[in-house]
């Protein structure tokens, strides 16, 4: 069961290939335009260096957001777009969670944050049970410093919304807050892959007809038309 998988939820994204064995291969690249610039030469790249064919590819994998609004179109997209052309099934995987896998047996709670401008970011709380995350607190967009201040013991906190809104979080939390180790606060292709594995293993793929983004709130375009009628 080999999986290639899109991650394109921020700035940071990339793709990987993976099977049941472990990660085959991984690229990162921080994006300074756009994925639809860069996303295709590095597919052929993984391919091409891991000696995978897209032929010997069981399933295409994609973050399903919350994140980057553009960013998801162009990930969800591409994905569609292999799944289409070679009849490949598609498995979403939800970003935050996703990120949360960066530490699998942490014994505090997870909290992941990608930032939502306007001062919000994209949450969500996880804490790790037996051999897996439990959702604590599901995706939401919110003040960082709201979502936790009521909560006691240390939290875990990675992902660009916490670094953007340390201060406010270290504020709110004092003691509590521990920030994650710099290389774990970004998403990772290689956990989008390997649980894209599970998930293809028990065949819950997603419709490419009908499958959208994970967006959590509307975006600026759809809230101006709102306010419009």
């Amino acid at each position: 069961m080999k999986i290639l998988a899109l991650e394109t939820s921020t700035m940071l994204g990339g793709v990987a290939i993976a099977d049941e064995n472990g990660l085959i291969a991984e690229i990162r690249l921080n994006v300074k335009t756009t994925h639809s610039e860069r996303m295709m030469t590095a597919i052929d790249w993984a391919l091409k260096q891991s000696g995978v064919t897209l032929d010997a590819i069981d399933a295409v994998a994609a973050a399903s957001g919350p994140g980057s609004f553009t960013g998801l179109r162009i990930g969800l997209a591409t994905a569609k777009g292999l799944c289409y052309a070679a009849g490949k099934p598609l498995v979403l995987i939800p970003t935050l969670e996703a990120l949360a896998w960066n530490f699998p047996y942490c014994k505090h709670p997870v909290c992941v944050m990608l930032d939502a401008r306007k001062g919000e970011v994209y949450a969500a709380l996880f804490l790790w049970k037996g051999d897996r995350f439990v959702t604590l607190v599901p995706e939401t967009a919110m003040r960082p410093e709201d979502l936790l201040r009521d909560g006691d013991g240390p939290v875990v906190l990675a992902g660009e919304g916490a670094m953007r809104y340390w201060d406010r979080i270290l504020s709110a939390l004092g003691e509590r807050a521990l920030a994650a180790p710099l290389h774990k606060m970004v998403p990772s292709p290689a956990n989008i892959a390997l649980l894209g594995v599970q998930k293809a293993r028990r065949s819950e793929y997603a419709d490419p007809a009908t499958a959208e983004p994970l967006y959590v709130r509307k975006s600026e375009a759809e809230v101006k038309w709102l306010k419009s009628l």
